[in-house]
């Protein structure tokens, strides 16, 4: 990757929603080569996808909520039951599993704590082997994902 490469990804995750010709504008190039360029950063998997940044607010889901959760047991028949399971919860934004302790980060969006609490009593304390739950609430996002 060189140096284009490198503003037009800059550009796009600023704006995915540039046309080629802003694009090409803002890197320096005409469009028939900004074009190619993005096609194969596309096709290289460098550009994975396009996506809507949208308000929580707007959709009901503000309260957001940061799990560390572990397990009693690192069979995989635990680990892939359990991971199933929570990616398959609309209400997880994230899941991410860790080296060391704890065994996994989890980041919950719902509408408010009782939904939350919701979640937690009918989903996530239903899974088996299940060892140890830790809630942390946001004060405040500094800088957003």
């Amino acid at each position: 990757m060189d140096p284009i490469d490198l503003a037009i990804i800059a550009e796009l995750e600023q704006d995915g929603r540039l046309t080629n010709v802003e694009l090409a504008q803002r890197v320096g190039l005409t469009t028939g080569p900004c074009l190619r360029r993005v096609q194969r950063l596309e096709a290289d998997g460098v550009i994975r996808g396009y996506r809507a940044v949208v308000d929580p607010t707007a959709v009901g889901r503000s309260f957001e909520v940061l799990i560390e959760l572990s397990l009693d047991a690192q069979d995989a028949d635990t680990v892939e039951r359990f991971e199933q399971i929570l990616a398959r919860a609309e209400e997880v934004i994230e899941l991410r599993r860790l080296f060391g302790s704890p065994d996994y980060f989890v980041r919950v969006a719902v509408a408010d704590l009782a939904a939350y609490e919701t979640f937690l009593s009918r989903h996530v304390m239903t899974i088996p082997r299940i060892k140890n739950v830790t809630s942390h609430f946001t004060m405040k996002t500094v800088k957003p994902a």
